[in-house]
Formats: C-alpha cells, structure tokens, sequence
C-alpha cells in the first residue's frame, strides 16, 4: 500500500466525520460550513496545502472512484461530495453524524 494511501485510510480510520478538501473550493466551504452549522466534530485536510496532497487524491481516487472534493467519509464509510451531503435530508445526516459520534 503507498504511504499516501496508508495516510488516507489512517485519516479515514481515525475520524468519525473525515473531509478531504481543497482550501480554494467552493463546495468543500459549503461541505463545512454544513457541519459547522450542525456543530458536528469532524476532520478536515487541506489536500491543496500539503505536500503529498497531490498523491493523496490519487489515493483517494483508486480507493473510491471519485477524485473531486470534497471527498467526504462518515463512520469510515464514503458518503461522495458536497452534492451528496446537502442531498440528505437534517435527520438522516443528523442520525450518521450521531452514530459517528460526531455530534
């Protein structure tokens, strides 16, 4: 497994709510902010910001299929982009953020 990889998935493992995001990106702000304003606890990497951010998203890419972000993982499941995330309903979102002791 490459290191970047292994870092993901340590991210991924580690965090209940994990959101790889770019610092520039529209809808990674709105991922958060969407978060924020549930007061959910969550883990977010500025792929943009570090040096193997690069390496990560392709990580991310081969274990997921998806490359843009955010890429959003709760309770170490992928849940997809922003798109997704605002797709769900406050009590659905509500309920994965609780299991994820997120909240």
């Amino acid at each position: 497994m490459s290191a970047a990889k292994t870092k993901a998935q340590d991210i991924i493992d580690s965090n209940g709510v994990a959101v790889f995001s770019k610092s520039y990106c529209p809808y990674c702000k709105a991922t958060k902010q969407l978060l924020s304003s549930l007061d959910a606890k969550y883990y977010s990497i500025e792929l943009d910001q570090i040096d193997d951010g690069a390496a990560i998203q392709d990580a991310l890419q081969e274990m997921t299929g998806q490359r843009s972000v955010p890429n959003i993982f709760i309770s170490k499941e992928h849940l997809g982009g922003n798109s997704d995330l605002q797709g769900l309903s406050k009590d659905s979102l509500k309920t994965k953020l609780t299991k994820a002791h997120a909240l």
